[in-house]
């Protein structure tokens, strides 16, 4: 499959509310939540205003000119927070995109381009039962710390 990863431009900043809805991890046999969920405080500061802050930073995934992933960073008091210099992570694609490569050379981009601007590590935090969790650490994350359901990674370089 053919795709491109490409810096988000300022008028695509919307589209983060849709990625933000499909990085839920929603359990086989769980119904998802209605999409209005997204507009709860702690899943909004992953979106707000995105783009305002120096540390806001997000690669969009096409397909045939078509966005169908995203992944951003920003310094924020997440559940992935580990200290103000390091940016938390958030990464999705549509399901029928997923499983094809994209999600790992969206995650590669990132952190080539996060290392480029001087950033030393990365975290994200993801639910235990996320098939992601194993992902991740293949991509070089290590959990740092954890509790019954989530893990919060790290990645340093």
């Amino acid at each position: 499959m053919n795709y491109r990863i490409r810096k988000i431009e300022e008028h695509e900043q919307a589209l983060l509310k849709d990625f933000l809805y499909e990085a839920i991890f929603i359990p086989e046999g769980v119904t998802p939540p209605d999409r209005s969920i997204i507009e709860h405080p702690d899943l909004q500061i992953y979106v707000r205003n995105f783009g305002a802050y120096d540390h806001d930073h997000a690669l969009l995934a096409e397909v045939n000119g078509t966005v169908v992933g995203a992944v951003w960073v920003r310094i924020m008091n997440d559940y992935g927070h580990v200290d103000d210099q390091t940016p938390s992570l958030s990464i999705s694609l549509y399901t029928e995109y997923r499983n094809r490569g994209i999600g790992t050379a969206m995650m590669q981009e990132m952190l080539r381009y996060l290392k480029e601007k001087g950033y030393k590590r990365i975290s994200l935090s993801v639910q235990k039962a996320n098939y992601a969790a194993r992902w991740y650490q293949q991509l070089g994350f290590t959990v740092v710390k954890e509790n019954s359901e989530d893990y919060v990674m790290l990645k340093e370089w």
